[in-house]
Order: C-alpha cells, then sequence, then structure tokens
C-alpha cells in the first residue's frame, strides 16, 4: 500500500483530461474484499508514478522498471513527477541520516505497507549492505502486494543481479497462484532482510505475535516509514497499529523514529475535489479528517511515544529542502508552466517524523537524533 497518484486525480477536477463526472464509478456498497483490492491497486498506481519520475530523470533507481509491466506505463504530469521526486528526496535524506548516526552499530528499518517499493534496494545497491552490516530491514503488506517483489528476488529473478549476499530461497511465488501469509513471510532466506505478509488491521496488543514478527529485534534503534499507509485504515486502527510497534514489538525504552507521508487539508475546496475524486475510485482516506493538518500529525506522533515532532508539506520542503543547484536540474528535465497549481497540490500532503531518543547509555548517547531537528 505505497503512495499512491492521488494528486493526479485532483488535477482533474479543473477540467484537464476529463471532467469529475468521469471518474464516477457504478453505485452501490463495496464488499470488504472489494475495498481492500482497491486499496492493494494503489501500489501498482504508486509504480507508474515512480517508473515516471525515473524515466523523466528525476530519480535514480535501477528496480523501479521491475514492478511496471510496459503495457502499465504512463508518463505523468511535470507536477506529479516533481511531487513524486520531492517526496522519495525527504524521506531517503531522514533515513539517511539516521543510518550516518554512529554507523558501526546495528540499527533496524520497517516499512509498513511497503508493496513494490525500492527503498531498501536501492540502499543496498548504494551502500553494499550484507550480513554483516548490521542493518534489519523489515517489509510489511498484503501477501498479494509482495508477490511481485518476491519472485524479482528469486534465483531467476532480475533484482537478485544487483544485490550480493541476499540467499532467497529456491522457488517463485507464481502470480497464478494466490499466495499465502506462510508462504510469503519465508520465502526470503536472509539475516537482513525480511518481508512479513500481514494485514496491520489483525495487529491487536493483546494477541500472540505473528511469528515472522519474532525477527523484529525489541532493542535496536528503529526508524518505521509509512508512505501513504496507515491513512487508509480507521482512526483508530491505524493508531492501534502504529503503537504495536512503537510500544508493544519496540521496547519503549528503545530508540524509535517515525516517517509518515500523507495528504492533508481535506475541507479547503481543492482537499474536497481530492476526496471526492478518490471516492469515485473507491478509495477512501480514512484518517485524512482526524490527521488533516500539520500540527495534528505532529501530535500523532507524540502519542504514539515519540517525544519530538516535526513536519511541513511538500511546496515548503520543496523551497527549502532542495538546493538552488538541484532546483534548477529539476527544472532542465521538464517545464513547469502551472506554478500556481503545482503549489497548491504541494501544499495537500506533508511528509511529518518524530523520535524519542530512549535511554541514554554509551551505545545510546542523548544527542543521537540531532540530524532529524530542525532541518528545514
Amino acid at each position: 500500500m505505497a503512495a499512491p497518484t492521488i494528486p493526479n486525480l485532483a488535477l482533474r477536477s479543473r477540467g484537464r483530461r476529463g471532467g469529475l463526472s468521469s471518474l464516477r464509478g457504478p453505485s452501490g456498497r463495496r464488499s470488504a474484499e472489494e475495498n481492500d483490492r482497491i486499496i492493494r491497486q494503489t501500489d501498482q498506481d504508486a509504480s507508474v508514478s515512480r517508473l515516471s519520475a525515473v524515466e523523466a530523470g528525476y530519480l535514480n533507481d535501477p528496480f523501479a522498471k521491475l514492478f511496471v509491466a510496459p503495457a502499465q506505463k504512463q508518463r505523468r504530469l511535470p507536477i506529479i513527477n516533481r511531487g513524486t521526486y520531492v517526496r522519495t528526496q525527504m524521506i531517503d535524506d531522514l533515513v539517511d541520516k539516521f543510518l550516518a548516526i554512529h554507523s558501526d552499530r546495528p540499527k533496524q528499518i520497517i516499512s509498513l505497507g511497503a508493496g513494490s517499493d525500492t527503498r531498501f534496494f536501492r540502499l543496498v545497491s548504494h551502500h553494499g549492505f550484507t550480513e554483516e552490516t548490521k542493518l534489519l530491514y523489515h517489509e510489511i503488506d498484503f501477501a498479494e502486494n509482495l508477490t511481485l517483489k518476491l519472485n524479482e528476488l528469486s534465483p531467476y529473478g532480475q533484482m537478485t543481479q544487483h544485490l550480493d549476499g541476499l540467499s532467497v530461497a529456491d522457488r517463485e511465488l507464481h502470480p497464478g497462484s494466490p499466495p499465502d501469509a506462510e508462504s510469503v513471510a519465508h520465502v526470503v532466506k536472509s539475516g537482513y532482510y525480511h518481508s512479513h505478509a500481514i494485514d496491520l488491521r489483525t495487529l491487536q496488543p493483546s494477541a500472540e505475535k505473528p511469528p515472522s514478527l519474532r525477527s523484529i529485534d525489541p532493542l535496536l534503534p528503529t526508524v518505521i516509514i509509512s508512505e501513504c499507509c496507515l491513512c487508509y485504515l480507521q482512526p483508530t486502527a491505524a493508531d492501534r497499529a502504529a503503537l504495536y510497534f512503537t510500544q508493544e514489538l519496540l521496547d519503549p525504552t528503545t530508540p524509535c523514529g517515525m516517517i509518515m507521508y500523507e495528504p492533508i487539508k481535506p475541507d479547503d475546496a481543492f482537499g474536497q475535489v481530492m476526496v471526492d475524486n478518490l471516492a469515485a475510485r473507491g478509495i477512501v482516506l480514512q484518517t485524512l479528517k482526524k490527521y488533516g493538518s500539520i500540527d495534528a500529525q505532529r501530535h500523532r506522533m507524540q502519542a504514539y511515544g515519540l517525544h519530538e515532532a516535526e513536519g511541513y508539506d511538500v511546496n515548503h520542503l520543496w523551497r527549502k529542502g532542495v538546493s538552488q543547484t538541484e532546483k534548477e536540474r529539476i527544472a532542465s528535465l521538464e517545464m513547469v508552466d502551472e506554478v500556481e497549481e503545482w503549489e497548491l497540490l504541494a501544499s495537500h500532503y506533508c511528509v511529518v517524523w518524530g523520535w524519542r531518543a530512549g535511554e541514554a547509555s554509551l551505545d545510546r548517547p542523548p544527542n543521537a537524533w540531532n540530524s532529524w531537528k530542525d532541518l528545514y
């Protein structure tokens, strides 16, 4: 359940490439299974957007093409490509700063709704991580969304050609046969990469821990990433899932950070059209009302036991977080002649991050998270 192409839908309200009526689907209530299928499909939307940004020159990601069939490729509008770039770069920057904190000490990353996200593989390709690097990386999503990625990780998949030291079971998950949680959870045989086929809504504090989650180390400094994942859950379920990781799986004294990318501002004119257009596709952002502002998102982090939090909308991050040299490079790729539209769109998405230092010790100095403070 990676970030969908929500902005592209909102643009259509202005009469571009069909009006609002062109997005209306059949009326009637959908089953829970159909709702889940629609949400799972947003992962493919995200893959198409990522590949568009890569092929236009915004991002360097040799793995993006592995998750989009040739017939599904689409060139997104320039402002969509720019939004994909800003979101990706800002989260990458926060992850890199986390990994740079005492880089010789073990750390852990948990990606919620990872789907076909390529961040782990880009990190391995760039940094050359191995089992001795002391990084544990966990990806969690529906079994169906993990199938394509794990096929690429099979002995015959293209992705294994790029990743030295990653051992995968000698079998594939075939798209024609429905995957199950047990088969997906155990396909990857790696000391540092773990995939978990889990529905986040099923995680309960009082319930027995799913077997595959036992590989999560409760004491390692950890960053949790959610890119347009928790926003699809009921607010109580989203909060319960987040707290499950920050308070249940991880020891409350463990240093922990969380990065979220989500839409905001549902109540102004642009936000209302965005919500309506998504609803026409059967997509409901269930936490948007509760966490519809950056202040609400920051307070959310604190409610999850993360004592400090920062966050900004994508427009601010573009202005303050991207260097002038990089802005000039991006401007040379495509002409963005709708600056007002870009600013309006970018102001309706945010990146928010929160952290707790945990108990200070020789392995956990109290200033370890300073690189996440006052960034922009």
